[in-house]
């Protein structure tokens, strides 16, 4: 088939269609797919036989003694064990009655009624997610009250604002939503597997912190892999962590927070010291080491509440004299802007300050407790693809290169501050 499966709209397999291939790769044959989903066997064969035509090629290899998984089918049915797993995990974390058959609730799930309960859950209420969905409240609450009814379990509340969902509503739409990303990894790694490393990633980057490293990553990945798309969604980090937990976002690039929420893992790459940074000529320049009364003597540029800058620049100043903190933001260009015409101060990680022009230096003070570490932070049990293993071997890669350049700045710069101390000039 000419046209790749990525290029379409999003891959739309029925739940059922999938349960039906998964008992058939899970036990070989039809027939006794045929009695574990309660179908006759022309109906297992048409399911499969769709399934296949829609993602364009064949899953299983047909023999005398049953039907096995082919290269393919073993890439899909890895995603679609994932998708019941997650599904039915959050079916029982929603409190779905234990005496039911979880599996064959599950299975009876259709795609509406999932697309109805993100919808509302993201939208806040029934008549702002039909708008969301482009269809009517009517149909809306259809698909809202039959999903009710499969599971057996409420989920909407009756508020003076309206109908919502209620809280174990909301995470199980969160789960829900990341297991659909497995079907839509899986459409993707069958692409890979034909030699068409399409698709898309979305990355969540906070703000500042290893932008430049991205940059000089995103350059690169898209002249290898120039069918592939790519999302950046920049955020503070409360925002990109919230993000990736919904499933919006697929990793996060930044600086790495202490301690890792649980449902979380990190990958520290590299660590980044803070340093106070003010423009060349600032007169805290002319001293041989600033102290923290010398620095509260100056207007500051903090970063907005939550970020790791921010909370930094809170444990500096505790139980002492605070300077004057009017400007809060996580925008380096206008920090940058701010600090070139003032005598104002702020912090910076190391790498950002490397890849800043000669307008912006290092201030004689430190060290600012422990060393930050620039990373990725990902979901517990997060199974990337081809393509997502193949950008984060990229970036690993460059911020490898960077610390290589860092170490060999850092002892220049060591070196020429031993040489203005000698002779009485630092400036």
């Amino acid at each position: 088939m000419s046209e790749s499966v990525l290029q379409r709209q999003e891959f739309c397999a029925s739940i059922r269609h999938l349960r039906v291939f998964h008992s058939v790769a899970h036990l070989h044959g039809v027939r006794r797919a045929s009695e574990e989903c309660h179908l006759s066997q022309p109906a297992v064969t048409q399911a499969i036989a769709k399934l296949e035509k829609q993602l364009g090629v064949l899953l299983l290899d047909r023999r005398a003694s049953g039907s096995y998984l082919n290269e393919y089918g073993i890439i899909f049915q890895r995603r679609i064990q994932r998708f019941f797993a997650q599904m039915e995990a959050g079916l029982v974390e929603l409190g779905v009655p234990t005496g039911a058959q979880i599996p064959r609730v599950a299975s009876r799930i259709t795609r509406s009624q999932i697309r109805s309960l993100i919808a509302i859950v993201e939208n806040g209420s029934f008549a702002q997610a039909a708008r969301a969905l482009g269809v009517s409240q009517t149909s809306l609450q259809r698909a809202a009250r039959d999903l009710e009814r499969t599971l057996r379990t409420p989920l909407y509340l009756q508020t003076a604002s309206g109908i919502m969902a209620a809280p174990a509503a909301t995470e199980f739409a969160r789960t829900v939503k990341l297991a659909l990303r497995e079907i839509q990894w899986g459409v993707e790694e069958i692409d890979a597997a034909k030699g068409n490393f399409g698709g898309e990633i979305v990355i969540g980057a906070m703000l500042m912190a290893g932008s430049v490293v991205l940059a000089s990553a995103l350059n690169e990945f898209a002249r290898l892999h120039p069918n592939a798309n790519i999302r950046v969604q920049n955020g503070n980090a409360e925002d990109m962590l919230r993000c990736l937990r919904a499933g919006d976002v697929d990793f996060v690039i930044g600086l790495l927070r202490n301690p890792t929420p649980p449902d979380l893992v990190d990958e520290a790459l590299a660590d980044t010291p803070y340093v106070v940074v003010a423009r060349h000529g600032h007169p805290l320049l002319g001293k041989r080491d600033a102290s923290l009364d010398d620095l509260a003597d100056y207007d500051w540029v903090i970063g907005t509440p939550g970020s790791s800058r921010r909370l930094r620049f809170d444990s500096i100043f505790e139980g002492r004299r605070k300077p004057q903190a009017k400007i809060a933001t996580c925008s380096l260009p206008t920090i940058r802007l701010l600090l070139a015409n003032s005598d104002r101060l702020t912090l910076l990680t190391s790498y950002e300050l490397m890849h800043e022009d000669e307008s912006l230096t290092a201030v004689p003070f430190g060290p600012i407790g422990a060393a930050p570490s620039i990373g990725l932070t990902m979901r517990v049990n997060w199974l990337p693809t081809q393509l997502q293993s193949n950008f984060l071997a990229l970036f690993q890669k460059r911020i490898a290169s960077s610390v290589g350049i860092k170490k060999e700045l850092d002892a220049k710069l060591k070196s020429m501050q031993i040489r203005l101390h000698s002779a009485g000039a630092v400036t």
